[in-house]
């Protein structure tokens, strides 16, 4: 039967403290090795996750620079290797040159066992997190990629997509609903790559970002004597027009838009012959379109053409799972333009993307990834790059019940008091609990209320 126990290198030349650590680390699969030769053998052959190294090797046991030798080959041969490095020698200047050197974390000689131990299972913990991360990148392209380019890896938005997938193959109008950042953009063009249209253009247009006397103009074409101007709408021509934000277009061209889905001709401005045209419309909005309705905003008739199907995308904190895998994928994707030297989440930097609410939704998710690259100072993007650490936690703790209990409890008080907008007896009464149990709750956890 296979020995399933993760792979220890020890790497230490004094005998006695080989049968001492031996003796501690019986959770492990154990490999020792006296001298560089040995141990670079045992790294090829074995290849450990984690290896402990003391600088002070033969033929030099008093000085550094056969250990630093060994811990410069053993980085090149495996480069993920968690590699702690102890020494008795200049303990100060040692960790510096050890941790610029690629390792993993230094201790000081003489050795405690258990904090050595704590050290090691550490190291286990962010290497298999690392494997994870890099597993979870690789298969983003092929297992998490939905509708062309959408990566998920929850029901909820693996259940949006399949919608869009079906709806795509219809020339019904279809009306994305969602808070900003959901990636609403992202749908409209995936639902044109997936109909019959995709040959055609896809023309999006804005309908919040253009002032009123222009949106006319953009939307519908003009004509001025010999000068003329196709709008957006004639650009879709068998093709599939993205009308973003369209809860913010004004009334009077509210009424032009409705008259193209009832007859299929635009009205150009300056021109009296209307312009047939045949363009599938896809509307997107992050209002209520029934509330702007009812306070006159919005026309009606107009919502029940433009909403055939209505598509509503969850937010991103309601989306399990998407927070970890959208961060890698936009990790990957910046480390490669601003900082090659970044190659994965660091432990609590996992953990907060979990516990954050993300107000902002995908946008801001990739914007914290970005910044979060170009802080990061090592290999692991923590969660203070990412200026997350203010609900910081410790992710080898993350499986711990109690901490799982503490990171649902921040996440329920957050809510509850941004739905109440402040109100402390309001988000009390929500959350079910008393007025000073909600008080005591926000001074544990450094909340502010």
């Amino acid at each position: 039967m296979s020995d399933k126990r993760p792979k220890l290198l020890i790497v230490e030349d004094d005998p006695g403290l080989q049968r001492q650590l031996r003796w501690a680390y019986e959770d492990y699969q154990l490999f020792i090795a006296g001298d560089r030769e040995e141990a670079i053998e045992m790294l090829r052959a074995e290849s450990p996750d984690v290896v402990t190294l003391d600088l002070g090797l033969p033929p030099d046991p008093d000085g550094t620079s056969e250990g630093f030798a060994t811990l410069a080959e053993m980085l090149r041969i495996k480069p993920d290797t968690k590699v702690i490095v102890a020494s008795g020698h200049g303990a100060r200047e040692s960790a510096l040159a050890a941790i610029s050197g690629g390792a993993y974390d230094f201790y000081q000689k003489p050795v405690d066992i258990d904090e050595l131990g704590l050290i090691v299972s550490r190291a286990f913990h962010v290497h298999a997190l690392e494997k994870e991360n890099a597993r979870l990148a690789e298969a983003a392209p092929e297992q998490a990629r939905v509708l062309g380019r959408l990566i998920t890896g929850a029901a909820e938005m693996t259940k949006v997509a399949r919608t869009i997938e079906r709806v795509a193959a219809t020339s019904l109008s279809v009306l994305l609903t969602g808070a900003s950042g959901t990636g609403k953009a992202l749908l409209a063009q995936g639902l044109h790559d997936a109909s019959e249209r995709r040959g055609g253009p896809f023309i999006t247009i804005n309908c919040s970002a253009i002032p009123e006397p222009l949106l006319e103009a953009e939307l519908f074409g003009a004509h001025d004597g010999s000068d003329a101007k196709a709008g957006k709408i004639a650009l879709a021509h068998r093709g599939t027009l993205f009308l973003d934000e369209v809860g913010e277009m004004p009334l009077a061209l509210q009424a032009k838009l409705l008259r193209f889905m009832q007859n299929g001709v635009v009205d150009v401005t300056g021109d009296a012959q209307p312009l047939s045209v045949d363009a599938r419309i896809v509307a997107a909005t992050h209002h209520d379109v029934e509330k702007l309705i009812a306070t006159g905003v919005f026309r009606e008739d107009l919502y029940y053409l433009l909403a055939e199907v209505v598509v509503r995308i969850p937010a991103l904190k309601d989306r399990p799972g998407d927070p970890a895998l959208l961060a890698r994928h936009f990790l990957n994707r910046f480390a490669k333009e601003m900082n090659p030297l970044v190659k994965g989440l660091a432990p609590d930097a996992l953990a907060a993307l979990d516990a954050w609410d993300w107000p902002g939704n995908v946008r801001e998710l990739e914007n914290r990834m970005k910044r979060g690259v170009i802080m990061a100072d090592g290999k692991h993007v923590t969660a203070a790059d990412l200026d997350l650490d203010g609900d910081r936690a410790d992710g080898s703790d993350v499986v711990n019940l109690k901490a799982a209990r503490e990171m649902a409890d921040r996440r329920a008080i957050r809510r509850a008091i941004a739905r109440t907008d402040g109100n402390i007896s309001g988000a009390a009464k929500m959350l079910g609990i008393s007025r000073p149990t909600l008080y005591d709750l926000l001074k544990q956890y450094q909340l502010q209320g």
